[in-house]
């Protein structure tokens, strides 16, 4: 189900007992429906907001299988965690959502399956896990697992999205303070100059120039310019072609390349690390991988993998033909195939990458400071140089 729809109602049982909620569904027919086939008589129903994939936010996720495991392991059953957990829980669609998977879970729907019948909400890694522990009877173990795993995924993105963000936020305040020097300021010093009658410097004149070009032809550039990006978002998400292109672009661009590959990669083999301890073999493993990552050059990565593995070859070789793995994934996997001790080596490879990526993120501001410095006095030193270098001929104006 895409994009679901909240209905809240309120309704009566037989014995004239007052009953109210909320449930997911196309329209208020359908809620209709479900509450007389469970013998309610609808008294009010009435559509509530639509959720969207953002608005399941990581943390409700994370903090339900926390609280899941800790009922488990408390010794309630599935079913009575589940309702308790959507009992208590503040969010009125998160409600819903827990209440419907209470339902199939009692009407012996598996619990993995309930988790895969909302894929908007649960990747296809949650249900992978799931089915594991419920094969293995060790529910409360994967459900602890699941949620470590998806926090520390969570937290190393945050963290990459702070560290580029004062770099960034830096850069296009020095490029809105240099278009208005260049719309505002020097347009007064341009009517003095030409009060003197003398001739600019050559750089002064190009400055000026771009100056004029800015106020005529402004509101014709920033809509351009808007369009021109929103093309390019709507291209890189219709072809697979652009979208390569854009993430073979992202890797090679310094320091922020580093940062983005080293994501990628804590995240495959922390989620493979993860796979491998649950049980599932690496083939499915990888799968599951394959279905959490968004970048398509990732996954296509991960896909040829797959195709190595099942074709009867170790990990170790596929990774060293791959221009994405760094030459520490092929060594450690390698080492780890050979002595039977994989799962500890990607989790090792794992949390390198995890570690190194944190480390460059905490750094990145102070790394890129200088080039910020630079950008920013290019910029604004520029525009003072253009505005002031013809004072220097005012004295042969003058006279």
């Amino acid at each position: 189900m895409t994009d679901p729809l909240l209905v809240e109602w309120q309704a009566m049982d037989k014995e004239g007992a007052f009953h109210q909620g909320a449930c997911f569904c196309r329209g208020r027919q359908e809620a209709t429906e479900r509450l007389m086939a469970l013998d309610l008589l609808p008294l009010k129903v009435s559509k509530g907001r639509r959720y969207r994939a953002g608005d399941w936010k990581w943390q409700h996720k994370i903090t339900f299988f926390r609280e899941l495991a800790t009922l488990l392991q408390a010794g309630m059953t599935l079913s009575a965690s589940l309702r308790l957990t959507a009992e208590g829980h503040a969010d009125p669609g998160w409600q819903a959502l827990l209440t419907q998977i209470e339902q199939s879970v009692s009407e012996g729907i598996p619990f993995s399956q309930a988790l895969a019948d909302w894929p908007v909400v649960f990747p296809p890694l949650y249900p992978a896990l799931i089915a594991v522990g419920e094969l293995t009877g060790r529910m409360d173990e994967c459900c602890l697992r699941l949620a470590g795993q998806q926090e520390r995924e969570q937290q190393l993105q945050k963290k990459v999205m702070k560290a580029l963000r004062y770099p960034l936020f830096v850069v296009a305040v020095a490029l809105l303070v240099s278009i208005g020097m260049l719309v505002f300021v020097l347009p007064e010093f341009v009517a003095i100059y030409h009060s003197f009658n003398a001739p600019l410097p050559a750089f002064t004149a190009a400055i000026i120039a771009l100056s004029e070009g800015l106020q005529r032809y402004g509101m014709l550039i920033l809509p351009l310019a808007f369009g021109g990006l929103a093309y390019w978002r709507w291209q890189s998400r219709r072809l697979p072609v652009w979208q390569r292109n854009e993430q073979r672009c992202l890797l090679q661009l310094p320091l922020i390349g580093r940062l983005y590959r080293g994501g990628q990669l804590s995240r495959i083999f922390l989620t493979l690390t993860l796979t491998q301890q649950a049980g599932l073999t690496l083939l499915q493993g990888l799968q599951a991988v394959e279905k959490t990552l968004d970048h398509l050059l990732w996954r296509e990565a991960i896909v040829a993998l797959q195709q190595h593995i099942a074709a009867g070859n170790p990990l170790y070789r596929a990774l060293a033909q791959h221009e994405l793995f760094t030459p520490l994934c092929y060594q450690l996997i390698k080492v780890g195939e050979e002595a039977g001790a994989l799962d500890s080596l990607l989790l090792r490879l794992g949390e390198w990458h995890e570690a190194s990526t944190h480390e460059l993120a905490d750094n990145l501001a102070a790394a890129l400071e200088p080039l910020m410095m630079i950008v920013t006095g290019v910029l604004v030193g520029t525009l003072v140089v253009a505005m002031y270098l013809p004072i220097f001929n005012l004295g042969d104006a003058l006279g």
